[in-house]
This record gives structure tokens, C-alpha cells and sequence, in this order.
């Protein structure tokens, strides 16, 4: 970039930044808020309720980036066009080709951050958020991974391939252990629900294993007891904005293959991936959004403005996906077609920019 180039670019990113923080630190403070409902259950205390509302910041600020960046780049050109630095460039001959250069230059480098902290950085947080608020609340070690849930219950081990709700489970394996840490009986049940004050298992088969040889019988029911809480395996679901895309893909196939429905993983995808788009496409929005008002727009006009329209983008965006799910609409339609709306928006806009 050349040094005129460069003044855009870091003015927009310098915008960009402080809109991003505000936005996420409001975000961390209502999650907190919602955590403190949760506070007394088991071991969990208002600490670990902050603890997990920080952990879960990373993906609030790949969530709310395209928006950020679309009132960034409105507070950082509405600057320049205060001060009649935009209009200086005009008349020195700088062409809006030039100007939308820098925008999108700026708009590709600080999307790559948030991708960093979208795919790297945000998934193992929020799992360590899960985890934590999962074993504080149940006082026992747990584990959630993209091939199920894993507990300790006294000296068995649980893995949980498919939580349907709380009270609701499918391809349980027990693996039951003695003193000596010698596996002794391995169970494998269909499905589980919770009854009152223990879980019924159904569909069973299981393996005992002694010094002779391995027994092996099956059973229709039978009744479990364990120290595994409905409430803390509800919390402990593997939701998709855990998963970066390569791990979405993966785990779509997954399930796919074990016959289970994959739409809430398929929109999780596609919303990762119109992320970025959705970010240039707010920044090529901002361009002729100022350029065409510089006179008759104030600063605070032109964020409000930018704030019901950022605002309007995120709730379209949230809304396609649950219709998406709903009505098993196609994911990448459902995904693609909030920024498709933004992208004709402003081809309209930029056409009355002289």
C-alpha cells in the first residue's frame, strides 16, 4: 500500500478495533449475567461464572466482526470525511476505485485475525468453558469431544456418543473397572432415559470379563444408577459453534454415516464460512454509505445508521439460520443470502457516487 493508501487503512482498522472491544466486552458482561443464574449449583460460584463468560469472548469476536467492521469503517471514514480529508483525496483525483482498495485491504487483515481467533482460538476456549462449568457443576471430571461425552462415575468410565437432551441419550458404553484397574464389564446400551431418580437403559449388550474367558448376554432394560445429572449433560452438548470448519466437516460426516440428522452442524458451516464475505461486504457498504452523505450526515447519524443497519445484518443472519433448521432449508442458501442482500444494497448505493 502507498502512504495514502496506508492512512485509510490504519484510520479504519484504529475504528475498527475499539467498535470490536466495546461490542464483545458488552457481550461478556451479559453472558456473565446469564452465568450467575447458574451460580450454587454443585461447586459453581460466581468466579467461574466470570471465568466462563471470558472464555467464550473469542467467538463473540468472530460473531460480531462484520458488524464491528461495518461501524468502524463508518466511524473511521465518517472521520475523514469530517474533517474534509475524503473530499481533499476527491478533488486531488483520487479515484473511489482507490479509496474502496483501501478499505477492503484493511478490511482483508483484520478479517484474517478474526478467522485466527474463529477457527484457532475460540472452539478449545469454549470447550474449556464447557468443561469447566460442567465439572463444577457436577463435582466430577468430564470430558466432551467431537466422538461424544466422556465421565467418571466411581470406577466406570461413560462415553456418551449422542445426547439428545438431558434426559435422553443414544450408543452409551459403560466400562466398569476393578480395584486394580482391571476392566471387568463393558455395556453398551441403544438409548437411556432419565425416570425420576435413576436411568433406564435399553437395547443392551455386554461383555464380563474374567480370568477364563469373556461372557457376553444381552437385555432388553435395565436400571442404571449413576451419578451423571440431566442438567449437567444438557449443558454438556456438543454445539456446533465449538467446532472450527475442518472439525464441522468432519463431524457432519459423522453423523451422516450414523444415520443422524447434521443440519444444526451444516448451518454452523456455512455461517463460518459467509463469515468473512459478510465482513468485506459490510466495509464495501461503509464506502458509498459516507462518500454519498459527506454534506447532509453527521457522525452520530452515520453510526446510529450503521448500528440498525449492523444490527438488522446479525438478527437476518441468526433468523436464516433457525429457519434453516426448521425448515431444512438449504444451508449455504440460508447462510449466503443476508450478505447477497447487502452486496445488491450497496451495488445500488455505489452507483449514485460520483
Amino acid at each position: 500500500m502507498d502512504t495514502l493508501q496506508r492512512y485509510i487503512a490504519l484510520t479504519m482498522v484504529r475504528a475498527t478495533v475499539g467498535t470490536l472491544l466495546a461490542l464483545v466486552i458488552l457481550l461478556v458482561f451479559f453472558n456473565f449475567a446469564d452465568e450467575l443464574d447458574s451460580v450454587g449449583k454443585g461447586d459453581y460460584q460466581a468466579l467461574d461464572a466470570f471465568f466462563v463468560a471470558f472464555l467464550i469472548a473469542p467467538r463473540y469476536l468472530f460473531e460480531v466482526f462484520p458488524v464491528a467492521a461495518l461501524l468502524g469503517s463508518l466511524i473511521g471514514l465518517g472521520g475523514l470525511a469530517s474533517h474534509s480529508e475524503l473530499l481533499a483525496m476527491r478533488t486531488a483525483g483520487v479515484s473511489l476505485r482507490f479509496i474502496v482498495a483501501a478499505v477492503l485491504k484493511a478490511g482483508i487483515l483484520m478479517m484474517l485475525v478474526s478467522l485466527a481467533f474463529g477457527e484457532l482460538v475460540a472452539p478449545p476456549s469454549e470447550r474449556l468453558a464447557q468443561q469447566i462449568r460442567a465439572e463444577r457443576q457436577s463435582g466430577q471430571p468430564v470430558l466432551s469431544t467431537r466422538y461424544g461425552f466422556w465421565a467418571r462415575d466411581g470406577r466406570a468410565f461413560i462415553n456418551i456418543r449422542t445426547i439428545v437432551t438431558g434426559v435422553h441419550l443414544k450408543d452409551i458404553y459403560i466400562y466398569e473397572f476393578d480395584d486394580h484397574g482391571r476392566l471387568t464389564l463393558a455395556t453398551h446400551a441403544q438409548e437411556a432415559n432419565y425416570q425420576g431418580d435413576h436411568w433406564m437403559l435399553r437395547g443392551i449388550a455386554q461383555s464380563q470379563i474374567e480370568n477364563d474367558g469373556v461372557q457376553t448376554r444381552t437385555l432388553d432394560q435395565a436400571r442404571w444408577d449413576s451419578l451423571l445429572d440431566p442438567g449437567v449433560l444438557s449443558v454438556a452438548v456438543i454445539r456446533p459453534t465449538m467446532l472450527p470448519v475442518w472439525e464441522l466437516s468432519q463431524y457432519i460426516d459423522f453423523m451422516r454415516a450414523n444415520g443422524q440428522s447434521a443440519i444444526d452442524y451444516q448451518v454452523a458451516y456455512w455461517l463460518k464460512m459467509a463469515n468473512p464475505v459478510a465482513t468485506l461486504v459490510m466495509l464495501f457498504l461503509a464506502v458509498p454509505f459516507v462518500l454519498g452523505n459527506q454534506r447532509s450526515t453527521s457522525m452520530g447519524q452515520r453510526v446510529f445508521l450503521g448500528a440498525v443497519i449492523g444490527t438488522a445484518f446479525f438478527l437476518l443472519t441468526r433468523a436464516m439460520s433457525y429457519v434453516a433448521v426448521v425448515y431444512n432449508l438449504n444451508p449455504a442458501f440460508s447462510a449466503a443470502l443476508p450478505a447477497a442482500v447487502v452486496i445488491l444494497i450497496t451495488m445500488a448505493m455505489l452507483r449514485r457516487v460520483r
